[in-house]
């Protein structure tokens, strides 16, 4: 499933403020800013976030 353009902002914010305060990085890259490299951990999609929608009375997660 595909995430929404405010999803996708939500997911890589908050994996590049982990990033800034420590957590590991998850792949192999020479960029330093934790932003850029959120982004090339979005793209290769290792992202340890989950995302729960709702949609009515049901709640679907992604």
């Amino acid at each position: 499933m595909k995430y929404t353009r405010y999803e996708r902002a939500r997911i890589i914010g908050a994996r590049a403020l982990q990033i800034s305060m420590g957590a590991p990085i998850l792949v192999k890259t020479t960029k330093i800013d934790p932003l850029e490299i959120a982004l090339v951990e979005y793209e290769n999609n290792v992202i340890p976030i989950t995302v729960k929608r709702r949609i009515g009375d049901k709640v679907e997660i992604l």
